[in-house]
């Protein structure tokens, strides 16, 4: 009988083992098969209402400012190539008029340039490069309107982050203080709360900083191309007035 409850016991057991591993195999299988995008907002609802909050305010800001730059200055982009043989053959069939006309129905900074060019060139030669010097100025303008924005949140959205993270360990130490009791199982938690904030704050920060960087390169760029187009619509100019 003895022999038989020990063998019963150690049978029991090992079904019991059995399914305390097979339990945490499907855990570790659930935890595995959650996507990034659960895991994600997961993390975001753990780190707190209040940075979070905050830091996400700055990325869909930061965002809907990048987004509505890369559209307007996609919309800019010409071909400035086509539009200055355009607006020279123009010159040599119908005169400045025709080539304002041109530029009328050509959308973008440097037809803007080249019509401010045009209008002036009565005026004289001097007089329509000061024009054009001029409304590329304001036209730089329009190009980097809001980008100042965009930069701000890349500053403050990891700056909120670190913020929160101080304030977390904070309020790590108080509780230790007030209990007495250096435990990490204590403390475990709020302090991952609190680096959670940081986290959040540099990705938002390293997401907004790729969609910069593409907005300065395209402002370059197109910077370029209307001080190249603006030297060649001066020599165009000149040559029409010989």
């Amino acid at each position: 009988m003895k022999k038989i409850s020990f063998t019963l016991a150690a049978a029991g057991m090992f079904v019991m083992g059995t399914t305390t591993a097979s339990a945490a195999m499907l855990q570790e299988e659930a935890e595995a098969s959650k996507g990034f995008t659960q895991v994600l907002k997961e993390q975001f609802i753990q780190g707190g209402p209040a940075f979070m909050g905050i830091v996400l305010l700055c990325l869909i800001l930061g965002l809907a400012v990048a987004i509505e730059r890369i559209i307007y200055l996609n919309l800019a982009t010409t071909n400035s190539a086509k539009l200055k043989q355009q607006v020279e053959d123009a010159l040599a069939s119908g005169g400045v008029e025709a080539a304002k006309e041109v530029c009328r129905n050509t959308k973008g900074p440097v037809a803007s340039i080249f019509y401010q060019g045009l209008d002036r060139v009565d005026e004289g030669i001097e007089s329509a490069e000061k024009a054009v010097v001029a409304y590329g100025g304001v036209q730089m303008g329009q190009l980097e309107k809001n980008v100042s924005w965009l930069s701000l949140f890349i500053a403050i959205a990891p700056m909120l982050g670190f913020m929160g993270t101080v304030i977390g360990m904070i309020a790590a130490f108080q509780k230790i203080a007030a209990v007495g009791n250096l435990s990490a199982s204590l403390i475990a938690g709020d302090i991952q709360v609190a680096l959670l904030t940081t986290v959040f704050g540099l990705i938002t920060a390293i997401i907004l900083q790729i969609f910069y960087n593409y907005i300065i390169a395209k402002i370059d760029s197109i910077v370029n191309d209307m001080e190249d187009s603006s030297i060649a619509l001066i020599d165009m100019l000149a040559a029409h007035k010989k």
